[in-house]
């Protein structure tokens, strides 16, 4: 039979959460939303959001102030259920969000380690167009 079956006492969570004092951040900010999400040092998610799912739409999800908002309710999420404290910042893309992250992952009072670029980008790129001939 399953052995995580057992019965608690009321007020209490069924599944007790591990500690992770430490974790990773990627943040990937495209032009036309800000996408969000916290893990542990192996990778394995912990949490995540994005500008969309933190209300906004349209146009307005390409905004530094709504890259703020859904980085701050992810990161506070992982806090208070993982216990995070310091973490390292994989930012990605051109969009406009990048520096708006950084601020908020500041702003709720994590430790960066390490702040890193992995934006792809391409070492020689695709095959150029043909010359035109006049």
């Amino acid at each position: 039979m399953a052995k995580n079956k057992k019965k608690t006492d009321k007020g209490q969570s069924r599944w007790k959460r591990e500690q992770v004092p430490v974790g990773k951040v990627f943040v990937s900010a495209s032009f036309n939303n800000t996408l969000v999400t916290v893990t542990d040092e192996k990778g394995g998610a912990l949490n995540w959001g994005s500008a969309g799912r933190s209300g906004f739409k349209g146009t307005r999800k390409a905004t530094p102030y709504a890259a703020t908002s859904a980085v701050e309710s992810v990161i506070r999420r992982a806090k208070e259920d993982f216990g995070l404290k310091n973490v390292d910042v994989y930012l990605k893309g051109p969009g406009p969000g990048r520096d708006a992250a950084l601020r908020a992952i500041k702003s709720v009072g994590l430790r960066m380690n390490l702040i890193a670029d992995v934006t792809p980008m391409p070492h020689n790129g695709p095959r150029a167009r043909k010359k035109r001939r006049v």
